[in-house]
C-alpha cells in the first residue's frame, strides 16, 4: 500500500513529517558533520521560513502531539502527583470570596 499526500509519496516517518511541516527535518535537527559554514546557511534559511510563517511552531507542536497521541496515547494520561497544590486564583478587591 502506497500513502500519498497532496501528490507526493510518503514511505519513511521523516516523510510524512516532511509533508507534514512543509520542511525538511534537518532544516530544523541539522546533520552530523556539517560545517560551521553549512549551519549558519541553515540557520539563516531557517530563520527566513519562521519569518514568513509565524504559526509554523505551533503546527510543528500540533503535529508532534499528534504524533506521540497515534502511537503512545498512554503518554497523555497525566495526573497530579499526591500533595501537589493548585494555584489558586488571586482574589479581586471588593469581591467576597
Amino acid at each position: 500500500m502506497r500513502s500519498y499526500i497532496g501528490g507526493q509519496q510518503a514511505v519513511t516517518a521523516d516523510d510524512f513529517i516532511e509533508l507534514a511541516l512543509g520542511t525538511p527535518v534537518d532544516l530544523w535537527l541539522g546533520v552530523e558533520g556539517e560545517s560551521e559554514m553549512e549551519r549558519a546557511a541553515r540557520q539563516a534559511a531557517a530563520r527566513d521560513i519562521l519569518a514568513d510563517n509565524p504559526d509554523l511552531p505551533d503546527r510543528v507542536s500540533q503535529v508532534a502531539a499528534e504524533a506521540i497521541e497515534a502511537s503512545a496515547p498512554e503518554l497523555f494520561n497525566v495526573v497530579p502527583l499526591a500533595g501537589t497544590k493548585t494555584r489558586r486564583q488571586p482574589r479581586r478587591s471588593g469581591v467576597a470570596a
